[in-house]
């Protein structure tokens, strides 16, 4: 049995209170088509309210030594963790990924609050010799102020922790608008930031649409920096309008991953890889590979591998154990993926598993989608470049590595990619030559680690990086600092002999 949600109504979490708003909207389980919860949907007059609040609070957190702040992600990292089975049955329940997904997204969360707090004894800045006598120069790095934080639905917990976690020990306070397809998982962070001690008003949740809490968070004057996952059409406005602002921005957009199978690769490791990647969370993942590029030398026989694996793929409620690919989030999601499986034989590639809404009596009340294999595809098809967020993987045969790097690169996202062989040449040069953020070589294009940067190029960001030490980066200005003990006016390089 599911664990049972403790409320049926969420709140915003404002000022350290649970503030009810007027209008709600139902929270739907996509593997039953059931009810879960009623979530808030908030008005712009909320946004204002929360960031007056985190504007006052924050004035007293950056006060508080980064030591101190760190304490409090170690308590919120213990608390994730003597909660890790409850909270992830919660997360398969509202998400629909598989239990076993589910905890391993948890066990994120939890590793990024500890990585994180080693930040507070550390957020390092510089030290450098001054140009001239009895002075002395040093850089730092300083909180913005607000911070605003757009979360999406696919992984509720561990991107909220990317980006929430830096925020708060480099002292900064936050407003942070969860996916309304799943507040579960921000209702439960806050209540465990609540009980670890964060100050009131440092953390406040408001739920709500794009349209109207989003928005208002992007165009509100107080909130210095936006941090948001999401689509490249919204991450395109968002960045539009903070740019007008001169405010801060880091977007995360997704991507339209490859995996590279050479000629003298392990086929049924790289089969374990694809599967994985590609329908591990159904496919709605930012890092889920979508196409696979097959030197012609081993297509067929990566196919027959390919739907051998795809044929053992159990399907249905996450919750259960047994279970390895779950349902899709809602049905305008079913509806999209099903759209581009026309789309895919219109362009002439070949369908060979897959490619329909499944409707079985188990299954008739969620929303389920039959994994997917095309072949035959080539690299100027829209489902060889358009990101589908489903479990549809297209394979691109080539004819040399040289090939298969160039289609790689052919598309106008830049997030992750890998590739299976056993040159230890090629494998040199594809990490250096392959044009996206994360590289795996003989892996899949999914299981990226807390203490390294997460993001992409090209249209999947705009530079900045989730998690890692990269991450404060987002959440910091510079300051340098001169102090001058030599007791008369020294003008830098007018002075310098």
């Amino acid at each position: 049995m599911a664990t049972v949600l403790d409320t049926q109504k969420l709140a915003n979490f404002i000022g350290g209170e649970w503030v009810q708003a007027e209008k709600t909207t139902a929270v739907i389980n996509p593997a039953t088509g059931e009810e879960i919860v009623q979530v808030p949907l908030s008005t712009s007059e909320t946004v204002d309210q929360a960031v007056q609040v985190a504007k006052a609070a924050q004035k007293e957190w950056a006060l508080v030594p980064a030591p101190q702040r760190a304490e409090v992600l170690y308590r919120v990292g213990y608390l994730l963790k003597e909660n890790k089975e409850r909270l992830s049955q919660l997360l398969t329940m509202e998400n629909g990924k598989v239990i076993e997904e589910a905890r391993g997204e948890v066990q994120e969360g939890i590793d990024m609050a500890f990585y994180m707090a080693g930040e507070g004894r550390r957020l390092f800045g510089q030290t450098t010799p001054a140009e001239l006598k009895d002075k002395f120069a040093m850089s730092q790095r300083v909180p913005v102020g607000v911070v605003g934080l757009i979360t999406p639905w696919n992984f509720p917990i561990a991107i909220a922790t990317w980006k929430s976690f830096p925020a708060v020990v480099a002292g900064n306070a936050v407003v942070w608008k969860p996916a309304t397809e799943t507040p579960i998982m921000a209702y439960e962070l806050a209540k465990i930031f609540e009980e670890a001690g964060l100050p009131k008003g440092v953390l406040n949740v408001v739920f709500g649409s794009g349209q109207e809490v989003g928005d208002s968070m992007v165009q509100h004057e107080d909130i210095r920096v936006i941090s948001f996952t999401g689509s490249n059409e919204t991450g395109r406005n968002i960045a539009a309008e903070c740019g007008r602002q001169l405010k801060k921005v880091s977007l995360e957009m997704g991507g339209k991953n490859a995996v590279i199978v050479m000629e003298d690769a392990d086929l049924d490791l790289a089969v374990e890889g694809i599967v994985w990647s590609a329908f591990g969370t159904s496919g709605q993942r930012c890092t889920a590979c979508s196409r696979v590029i097959v030197h012609e030398s081993v297509k067929e026989k990566l196919e027959q591998k390919l739907l051998a694996a795809m044929e053992s793929l159990s399907i249905g409620n996450g919750l259960d154990e047994t279970i390895k690919v779950g349902p899709i989030i809602n049905k305008s999601s079913i509806e999209k993926i099903s759209s581009y499986i026309e789309i895919g034989k219109n362009e002439g590639a070949k369908l060979l598993a897959g490619g329909y809404v499944l409707s079985e009596d188990e299954l008739k009340d969620g929303n389920y989608f039959a994994p997917t294999l095309f072949t035959d595809a080539t690299s100027d098809m829209r489902i060889a470049q358009e990101e589908i967020f489903g479990p549809v993987v297209s394979l691109i045969p080539v004819k040399s590595f040289e090939e298969a790097i160039e289609v790689n690169n052919s598309v106008s996202y830049g997030l992750s990619s890998s590739i299976f062989t056993n040159d230890v040449n090629r494998v040199f040069k594809a990490q250096r030559d392959l044009d996206t953020g994360i590289v795996y070589i003989n892996a899949g294009t999914t299981g990226a680690e807390i203490h390294l940067p997460f993001g992409g190029s090209k249209g999947t960001g705009n530079g900045h990086r989730d998690s890692g030490v990269q991450a404060l980066d987002v959440y910091t200005e510079w300051k340098a600092v001169y102090v001058d003990f030599s007791g008369k006016l020294q003008r830098a390089q007018i002075d310098v002999e």
